[in-house]
């Protein structure tokens, strides 16, 4: 079965970015995707207040290092709530714990077209996983 490219019209997209210019690119090429833009949160802590006042998003793009803290615990509180996940790292899929080894990775400096496959590939498995 072949991986859909074409995203859903209006995705909600939760951004977690620490990185001020690369939050600003990656919201750039989501709004140039037709995506709505959560955040971006550039701290865990603020990424942890959204979600405590009920976060509403159809998908994440997670940077794995923010500000010094690794990502993966907050991640899993997603993850637990259903929430598709994409990570956006430099240091590849090594740097992601056995847990989230399957999940989706953005490689730093990234494309529009990275961003839309991640995406579609954490919907469909998302969708898959709960079908």
């Amino acid at each position: 079965m072949a991986l859909r490219t074409e995203l859903p019209a209006g995705l909600s997209v939760f951004v977690v970015e620490d990185e001020a210019l690369v939050a600003l690119n990656l919201e750039d090429i989501l709004i140039e995707l037709g995506c709505n833009v959560v955040g971006p949160a550039m701290r865990i802590d603020r990424a942890e207040g959204m979600f405590d006042e009920a976060l509403a998003a159809d998908v994440a793009i997670l940077d794995v290092n923010v500000a010094g803290t690794m990502i993966f615990p907050f991640a899993r509180k997603l993850a637990e709530r259903g929430m598709p996940l994409v990570f956006a790292t430099g240091y590849g899929r090594a740097g992601l714990p056995e847990d989230f080894s399957a999940r989706p990775i953005l490689q730093k400096p990234y494309t529009t077209q990275d961003v839309r496959a991640g995406l579609a590939q954490a919907i469909e498995a998302e969708g898959s996983a709960t079908a």
